[in-house]
């Protein structure tokens, strides 16, 4: 069971699938797939791969909001379905946005519709129904709910900014055309998609507690019946009672990391996500010794990143192409994501800010799949 001092990790799940027929989803919508739905004040983004150069698909949106901050803020994830491109950081793109509550309801937008909707676990404490009655969360939009606001219109075209201390010109020129501002007039594929609802990872310690009490009481009964049994001479019923049927095995790789990041997710093995800013990752693997090297500085204000959110193995499976083209398999373990310390942000930008993406394979090979 996690202390109160310890990190509080919150667990994505699939909660079904979106239907477009029945519900519109907005920026407010936790997802898996489908076209990203950008905040009202940002331009449509169409990332391509570092690696190959293709159009990225659309693999997941989650509405951040931090504590006390006015903005409305958003993660995306984008993935190369490239077999050589998956399973590397470079075929992975994360862009944060962001816009102050007064900028997603200017004059002149329609106010956002709501509509009944699937229910859902919340994503937080603070949001009972998941309505719009707080705006400001824990992590992942505590007071939304996906009886939301419809998709907005779209921001006019994007004021580019200066690039922030340590860039040039040139990389700030070279990072805008990588992310393909504006319309793509290429296919870009699109997968199914799906809610995400939430769960505090203690939760579920406290459910598997109630489940180890009840399992330590059926084996302490199993060990008295067994020794009343041995003395009846009733072999067959003393016979092994007071011996756990569990038996412990060792890093199916040797790999303690490995064992470790198995053991964490098996009291919820078909989590897809999980979420804590400025908390530990769980690698699947041994990470790079110079892992603070490795996560580059903000490529808007140049300051230090921190971990935020992570994809867990469960998500591939729901990876699936939405026109029902040739199956589609995305080849990682996890994909960790580290965005700027400070969520900085300029006003009027009209741009998302580009993080830090960071993919460990799978060390199995469809171990998860």
């Amino acid at each position: 069971m996690a202390s109160p001092t310890q990190e509080t990790t919150l667990i994505g799940l699939c909660d079904g699938e979106l239907d477009p027929k029945r519900y519109q989803s907005s920026y407010l919508t936790n997802k898996v797939g489908s076209q990203p739905d950008w905040l009202p004040v940002i331009s449509r983004q169409c990332p391509r791969c570092r690696r190959c150069g293709a159009p990225l698909a659309h693999v997941a949106q989650v509405y951040c909001p931090l504590d006390a901050s006015p903005y409305h803020r958003n993660l995306h994830l984008f993935a190369c379905l490239g077999a050589e491109c998956s399973g590397g950081s470079e075929g992975w793109r994360v862009l944060r946005s962001q816009c102050l509550e007064t900028e997603a309801q200017t004059p002149g937008r329609p106010a956002p519709a709501q509509e009944a909707t699937l229910e859902a676990t919340d994503w937080c404490d603070t949001a009972d129904d998941w309505g719009m009655e707080e705006e400001e969360g824990d992590g992942w939009g505590g007071g939304v709910k996906k009886e939301e606001k419809q998709v907005q219109e779209k921001a006019a075209a994007p004021e580019v900014e200066g690039p922030g201390p340590g860039l040039s010109e040139m990389d700030v020129s070279s990072r805008l055309q990588d992310l393909s501002l504006g319309g793509s007039h290429e296919d870009v594929p699109v997968f199914r998609p799906f809610f995400i609802s939430v769960v505090e990872d203690a939760d579920l310690y406290n459910e598997y507690d109630d489940l180890e009490h009840a399992q330590e009481l059926l084996r302490e009964y199993e060990r008295r019946e067994g020794a009343v049994g041995e003395l009846d001479g009733g072999g067959e019923v003393g016979g092994g009672g007071g011996e756990e049927k569990y038996e412990k095995t060792g890093a199916k790789h040797g790999d303690a990391i490995f064992s470790r990041f198995m053991k964490k997710i098996s009291l919820c093995p078909q989590q897809i996500l999980r979420y804590c800013r400025s908390g530990t990752p769980l690698f699947i693997s041994e990470p790079p010794p110079n892992m603070a090297q490795v996560v580059s500085a903000c490529s808007s204000c140049g300051g230090s990143r921190t971990f935020e959110l992570q994809l867990m193995p469960a998500l591939v499976s729901l990876l699936q192409r939405k026109d029902g083209g040739s199956e589609v398999e995305l080849e990682f373990g996890t994909v960790l994501v580290y965005t700027c310390t400070n969520s900085c942000w300029t006003a009027g930008s009209g741009s998302a800010v580009e993080e830090f993406c960071f993919v460990q394979a799978d060390p199995d090979q469809k171990l998860f799949k």
